[in-house]
């Protein structure tokens, strides 16, 4: 394990998605630890973590991904939150969403915008 590279991933990690990534992470550990720490290294520690793009372009672009492939909610929700995180308003989340809808399509971006009210309507509660 690189060390320099994890602890550069658990950075961005906990920045971006503060505690709740670290428990996806736990939760990975039973049953794939070696997979948990690729995340943590890979994306968090190489790309989500070089200069070029702020934190709030990469969870941007993170999640007109996300809503493009359109079989992964999971992560969606937790890019939606993440997003939030790093300083997106939840009406700029709704228009990278709308915006999905001229590429992946309507069905696409309707259940996206069916988590995003999810993570939303989660925030509201806890406030």
């Amino acid at each position: 394990m690189d060390s320099t590279r994890y602890t550069r991933g658990q950075e961005a990690l906990s920045r971006i998605h503060g505690h709740i990534g670290q428990g996806v992470m736990d939760a990975l550990g039973d049953i794939a630890p070696d997979f948990a720490q690729f995340i943590i290294e890979f994306p968090y520690g190489d790309i989500y973590s070089r200069e070029g793009l702020s934190p709030k372009e990469r969870q941007i672009a993170t999640i007109a991904a996300l809503v493009t492939l359109g079989n992964a909610p999971t992560e969606l929700k937790a890019h939606i939150q993440g997003a939030l995180n790093v300083g997106c308003s939840q009406a700029e989340v709704v228009e990278v969403i709308m915006q999905m809808a001229v590429y992946a399509g309507f069905p696409a971006a309707v259940n996206a915008l069916l988590v995003a009210k999810d993570v939303f309507t989660e925030l509201n509660a806890q406030t």
